[in-house]
Parts: C-alpha cells; structure tokens; sequence
C-alpha cells in the first residue's frame, strides 16, 4: 500500500458510509433485472430478452424496410414504405438500425418511424440510434436524440440509461449527460449502481471534481449503493486529471484494500503523473505494478519514455527503452522519433545515430519529420557527412517535394555554419536542367564547406528536387546576411526566370541590405520587381526604404515614402524618424530638422516624443536654449506628455548656458508634473551649478538626491570634486574623492584628470602627482595637456626630478605639439624653466 496523507474528509465519510454498507443488509435488498445491477457493460447492456409475439414477422419486416432505406432518398418507394408502416414495432426498428450502414441513413429511418402514426420509440431504438451516432462523433445530432428522448418522457431501465449516458460521455457531451441523468425520474427511471458508475465514468474524463463527488455522496449516502471496483476506477480517474494526487493515492489504496487493483488502475496513475511532470513517481508506480505481478504494457512504456524526454531525462528514457527490449516489447515509429529527437536536442548525435539505426533494422520507417530533424541535428554540428549518408539512404522512399524539403535542411545547416556559398552551389545543382538520370554531384569541401569528417563530402543531388520557395528563400537570404548582395540580386532573377516567385521575405531582405549599404537605386529596383511578380510592399519594406532616405537626409524623398506609407496603413518607425532629426541637427541644420517633424504631422502621423526630444537638443547644441524651450511648449500644448528625458535635455540645455535659475524652474516644473528626476537629472543640476561656481546649490542638490534614494555615481563625484577645486576648496575635493571611493564608485579617466587638473590649480602638485600614480598603475593614462599642466606645476614647488621624469614620458609618448597650440605653449614653459634652473 502507498502511504498517502490523511484522506480528506469527503473521502473518510465516503469510506465510511461504504463499509457500513457493506456490512448492512446486503441480502435483503431487492434489485432491479439482471441488466440494470451489472457493473460491466456489455455490448448492449440494456438489451433485455422482451416478449415477441413471433421473430419471424418482425424480420421480414426489418428486411425489407432495409431494403427501402438502403437506396437513396429520391429512389424511396413511398407507398411500400405507407403499407409497412403500420406494423412497425421498436423491435423492428432497433434490426434496422444495426443493419443500415452509414448514420446518416440510419438517423433518416429513425426519423421517418417517429413520424408514423401509433409507433413510439423504446429505450432500445433510442440507444440503438445513439451508439451509432455517438461512433460517427455526430455531437449535434446526439444532443439532440437525448433532448428528444427527455422531452418525449421514454420509459428507460436503469441499465438503458447508463448506456446513452455513456454514449454522451464519448463524446465529451458530460453536460448533456447529466442532464439525462438529472431527468431520469421523467423517465420512469430509478438509477442503480450501474446508472452511477456510467455517469461517474463520464464526469472523471469530462466534468467538475466537485459534480463527481456530489453524485458519489448521492450514491453512496441517499441512494444506498455500494460503490464498487468501477466507482472508485472513476472516482481515482477525475482526482488525477484535476492533479489532485493526495486524494488519488487514498482512493487507490482503498482500492487495494478491496483487492481491485488491475492494469487499469495502475496506468491511470502512471499516465497522469507522467503528464503532470511526475515522472519518477510513475516509476514508483510501474515498480508497485511488477510487484503485483502485473506486466507493464507497450504503451505504459511508451507514456514513460514520452514523460522522460519531456522532461530532458534522456538517460531515464533509454534505460527503460532497455528494459522494454529485455520484456520483448517492441517501439513504434512514435517512441523512436521522441527519443531520437530528444538525444539531438541534447546533441548527442552518436546515441541518436545508432537508435535510429535499430530503428531502421526493425523495419520501421521514419517519417519526413523525423528525418528533417535529424539532418538537421547533424547539420547542426556540422556532420555534413552523415547528413549525405542519411539521405543517399532515406531519400529513396520520398517523393520529390518530400526530398527538396529535406535538401532545404541541408541548406539551412550550411548558411548556420555561414557557408553562403555552399548552399550557392547545392542550389544551383538542384536548379540543373534534366538532361540525364544521373544526380548531380556537390563537392563542398572544394568550397570551403568544413565538415567534422576526413576526405571530400559529396552530395548526390536527384535532378527531379527542383527547388522550391522556401530553397531560395534560405540561400537568398543567407546570402544576404554575409552580405553577398550581388550574387543574391541575380539568384532572385533566376528564381524568378524558372517560374517561381518566391517568398516575401526574399525581397524584404534584399531591399533592406541594399538600404544599409546606402545602395537605394538598387533598393528601388528590387522593390519594382517585388511588385511586379504580385508582391505588396510592408511596413518593414517601406520602412527600410525609409531609413536609408533619413540617412541620405533626404527630406522630399522620406515624405514621398511617408505619404505612401499612410495610404496603406503602415506607421513609420521612430528610430528613423529619430535618426534623421539627430544627423540634421548634428549637421547644424535645426531648421529642417523642425520642417522634417512639421512635414511628419502634415502627412497624417504623429511624431514620437523621442524624436521631438531629438529635435530639441539639436536647438539646445546650437545655443538657442529659448527657442529649444519655445518648441519644447509647443510640443507639451499639442497633448504630448514629455518624460524625463525631455526634460534632461532642456536642463543639460540651460545649465550649459550658464542658466542655472532657468534649470532650476525646469526641475522644479517637472516635479510639479508628477515625473520623478532621475540620477541624471540630478548630475546634470550638479554640473551645472559647479560650473556656474554656485557650490552650495550643488551640495544642495546632493542631498536632496540621496534624500530621494538616488544613489551618487561617479559622474555626480567628478562634477563636485571639479567645482571644489574650482572654487579653491582641495581639502574638500579630496574628502570627496575618498568618499566616493568608499561609496564603491570607481574613479575613471575623467575623475582622475579632474582631480589632477584640480590640484594643480590650487597649487598641490605633490598631491596631484599621488593621484597620477594611483591612475596609472589603474591602467588610465593622462592627456598631453594635464601630463604638461603637471609638468609645470611640479617646476613651481621645485620638484623638477619628477618635472623631467614626465617630460621625457610626454615626448616619448607624443609628438611635438603643433607650433602656437596651447599644449605647445606649455612645454616650452615647461623647458625654458628647466633650463633655466
């Protein structure tokens, strides 16, 4: 027995009411016909003798209403089918029905008898219909016999009524069931145990845990049944599709206790801990099973295999295909592929070779899919050995298209392993004309295709795999990515001169490669061709086109494309929109940058507020801080939400300006707008205040950033340590600079010059010349201008030793400054003291 938690406390009163049950008055019970109590259905459990007043009549009257039916609808005598009509009996029509073949003739039938005056359907020819219904998967017309059925109040026994209710059942119809089931008083029916197991049956595959717990109390507590093997089968069944596995084992063990277990139970259990991931626990299961005696069948083997390689168990998965073998139990076509694929996933191709080469000695056949899989795992690897061995060998048992869809594998393997020009050459092989039986031999180790094998890999290519879209869409577009755009362009001509138009994605590459290599005329021409052979331009074909006018900053053209765009419904990317208003204000040119964005509104679209932030730190570059604020309203008065990094940009924008009040209003107007500053924003304010000689403010500003969680970094630790030096304060700037290491902020190139450069200012070389060590043993060197402001302040505190040490390193290190420059002026200041001395 499995040691399972406490049974839940439906579960324990259930267990209870059932031993009572059976200890109570079981003999004194009085049960329905033979047919009704049974819990093993038959073929036709509801099939109880009936009294005939002669078999031989009702025959002959099945024969030849067969006949009639038999025949199509317009070929129906109507007056043969008028005289039989009034000795039609539910006996009658239940021969019928099995004999007629088809459902669709058999529900005619059905239908014409319950049209016929003083004929009733029985229980018997109203499961007759449903089994048949119910085998053809007709849903629709098997709700509506049950609705029929309910509505027309036909007398059922229990038994016929766990039949249609099981009928429902298989076809997931466990509403419909329950309906019939909920009606059964309407029906002259008592259920019985039998009734509630079918039931059962069909709310463990289909319906609520909660509905099957309910009916099980019903049974159990109102009804007066004794719940058997095939109630709790059931009972067990629905706890483990609803994963509720606690339960599951309490009701297994309950099984076990009453001596029920059987292959059933067991696999119901197996199945379900394999689907919910449960693996190890099936084997528990499967380990129990053996040790009743039970044999585990194929398919529990199969369910196990099927769970282990889900879950990349790929070891467990072998093992017990091993121990299948030892049981003489054989694979399907289904378990080698899980388990091939699933060795190729792990990449362990030798394994999965040598299985599909049992495979292949069992005479069992791999699939297309299996084989694309594994041509393509070794492909992968770059086996391409083994991929011509796999399909000189497989390839004969596939039709053409099959085969070209294997070569097309082939061909993705080789532009993975950017050997563009080696799918070039298969390719062109398959597109050879037929000029003899023979196939055409692709050497591609002549092309420099690298394969884990010794000698020449040889493809034998059949001249009947003509290749299809998807094989130049593989090579077009690897020829593309390595860009080989040339050979790519006349490859896409001969696809198209042999008739084949190819695929979307072959134009959009082409037109997007030639755009970036700023080839537009060649873009162009592709895009022609592109809508000559049917194909409509997308967003991504426009938008590639679009990029490369924003790059050539051609603003007649990307309103052209613009307008074209809003025409059919595709929406210009931002990155371009963004690009272009970045090069025109790099270049100086503002003013079209605002035109492009005015011309963008125009067309129908509106701006990203990226890219009017682009357009506004263009204006900020040029100095014009005003107007940049100007349109910075303009732009907020047109509904537009402006983030953070708007704002940054106006604040970095005045800060420059030496506007710090202005910055300050800007910060301050951002707050009010419920944006919260970011630590740029803060360093920027920082920055901008230490310049401005305003240090007070800046160390303001630093606190009221760590007031705000706002971590300092080193770029806020550079700007301060700079503006104390500025200001004279070097104790100051070098407490900073300790703290910010402290922080674990690591000083870089710009900390240190500034530091350095700071010293110097306030006449502490010898300092400064600390800080220079500590920055290169860092690994940062010093521009020539600090190395020779060094130089010179050193001189002043009569250091020249080091003076001389680093002006041999400056002219060993650089040439001569330019004559005039501030750097030249400063090394002969530099000298002249020197030599002075």
């Amino acid at each position: 027995m499995l040691e399972s938690p406490q049974a839940s406390p439906f579960l324990h009163h259930c267990f209870c009411l059932m031993a009572l049950r059976a200890l109570s008055s079981w003999s004194k019970r009085s049960f329905p016909p033979s047919y009704a109590t049974t819990n093993i259905p038959v073929s036709h459990p509801h099939l109880a003798p009936q009294p005939l007043e002669s078999a031989f009549p009702a025959n002959q009257l099945a024969r030849k209403l067969f006949v009639v039916f038999s025949q199509p609808p317009n070929l129906r005598d109507s007056d043969v089918l008028r005289s039989l009509a009034p000795s039609l009996t539910p006996e009658t029509v239940e021969i019928v029905l099995k004999d007629l073949r088809g459902w669709r003739k058999a529900h005619e039938f059905f239908c014409w008898a319950s049209l016929q005056e003083g004929f009733r359907h029985s229980c018997y020819t109203y499961n007759a219909m449903a089994e048949i219904l119910s085998r053809a998967r007709k849903k629709t017309q098997l709700k509506s016999l049950a609705r029929d059925m309910v509505g027309r109040r036909c007398p059922m026994t229990p038994g016929a009524l766990g039949f249609l209710i099981r009928c429902l059942g298989r076809q997931g119809l466990a509403e419909d069931a329950g309906f019939v089931f909920d009606h059964a008083q309407d029906l002259s029916c008592i259920p019985n145990s039998y009734t509630y197991n079918c039931f059962l049956e069909v709310l463990a595959r289909t319906g609520t845990v909660e509905l099957l717990e309910m009916k099980f109390r019903e049974m159990v507590e109102i009804m007066g049944w004794v719940p058997d093997k095939y109630t709790l089968t059931s009972v067990l069944q629905s706890y483990c599709n609803t994963g509720k596995f606690d339960d599951a084992l309490t009701v297994f063990n309950k099984i076990n206790e009453n001596g029920w277990l059987d292959d059933r139970v067991f696999r119901i259990l197996i199945v379900s801990f394999s689907k919910c991931g449960k693996v190890d626990r099936a084997c528990e299961m499967v380990e129990m099973m053996e040790s009743f005696g039970m044999k585990p069948t194929e398919k529990t083997f199969h369910v196990l295999i099927h769970g282990f390689c889900k879950q990349g168990r790929l070891d467990m998965a072998v093992e017990l295909f091993e121990k299948m073998k030892r049981l003489s139990l054989k694979g399907d076509l289904s378990l080698f592929s899980v388990m091939i694929e699933g060795l190729c996933e792990g990449k362990n191709l030798r394994k999965a070779l040598s299985l599909f080469k049992e495979m292949k000695g069992l005479c069992i056949c791999p699939d297309l899919l299996l084989l694309k899989k594994l041509i393509s795992a070794v492909c992968l690897e770059g086996d391409f050995f083994a991929a011509t061995v796999l399909l000189e060998e497989e390839g004969v048992n596939f039709d053409s298209g099959s085969l070209v869809s294997l070569y097309n594998v082939v061909l993705d393997g080789l532009i993975r392993h950017d050997n563009a020009a080696c799918a070039y050459n298969f390719l062109r092989a398959m597109m050879e004309p037929l000029t003899s039986p023979a196939p055409h031999l692709v050497l591609l180790d002549h092309v420099g295709c690298e394969s884990k094998s010794s000698g020449a890999v040889v493809f034998k290519v059949k001249k009947t795999a003509q290749p299809n879209a998807d094989s130049f869409a593989i090579v077009i577009c690897g020829l593309c990515k390595t860009h080989k755009l040339d050979l790519a362009l006349a490859l896409m001509r001969k696809m198209i001169d042999t008739g084949c138009r190819g695929k979307l994605i072959i134009y959009n590459d082409l037109i997007s490669e030639f755009c970036k290599e700023d080839r537009l005329e060649e873009g162009y021409e592709v895009l022609r061709m592109m809508r000559e052979i049917g194909f409509e331009p997308t967003e991504f074909t426009q938008n590639s086109i679009f990029y490369a006018l924003c790059k050539r900053e051609e603003l007649s053209g990307a309103f052209n494309v613009l307008k074209e765009m809003r025409l059919e419904g595709h929406v210009p990317w931002i990155k371009h929109c963004t690009m272009m208003v970045n090069q025109l204000c790099k270049n100086e040119k503002v003013e079209a940058a605002n035109e492009f964005l005015d011309g963008i509104v125009q067309v129908g679209f509106l701006p990203d507020i990226i890219a009017y932030s682009a357009a506004i730190n263009g204006v900020c570059k040029v100095g014009d801080v005003d107007k940049a604020l100007k349109h910075f309203r303009d732009i907020t008065s047109n509904c537009y939400l402006p983030d953070v990094v708007a704002y940054n940009i106006l604040i970095n924008g005045f800060c420059k300006a030496g506007r710090y009040i202005s910055a300050q209003e800007i910060l301050d107007e951002m707050v009010e707008k419920g944006l919260v500053p970011s630590v740029v924003t803060y360093n920027l304010m920082i920055d901008g205040c230490c310049k401005a000689n305003k240090m007070s403010e800046a160390l303001a500003c630093l606190t009221k950033m760590v007031n705000e969680s706002k971590e300092p970094n080193t770029t806020t630790y550079t700007s301060l340590i700079d503006g104390l030096c500025n200001a004279g304060a070097a104790e100051d700037a070098i407490l900073l600079w300790n703290e910010m290491k402290e922080k674990g902020c690591a000083p870089n190139e710009i900390s240190y010059t500034a530091i350095i450069h700071g010293l110097c200012k306030c006449g502490r070389a010898d300092n400064a010349l600390g800080y220079f060590h500590d920055m290169k043993q860092s690994g940062f060197s010093l521009g020539t201008y600090i190395y020779l402001l060094l130089i010179n302040s050193l001189i002043l505190i009569t250091k020249t030793t080091e003076a001389l040490d680093l002006l041999n390193e400056v002219l060993h290190k650089d040439c001569c400054p330019l004559v005039g420059s501030k750097n030249y002026r400063l090394l002969m200041k530099a000298v002249t003291k020197l030599f002075s001395k």
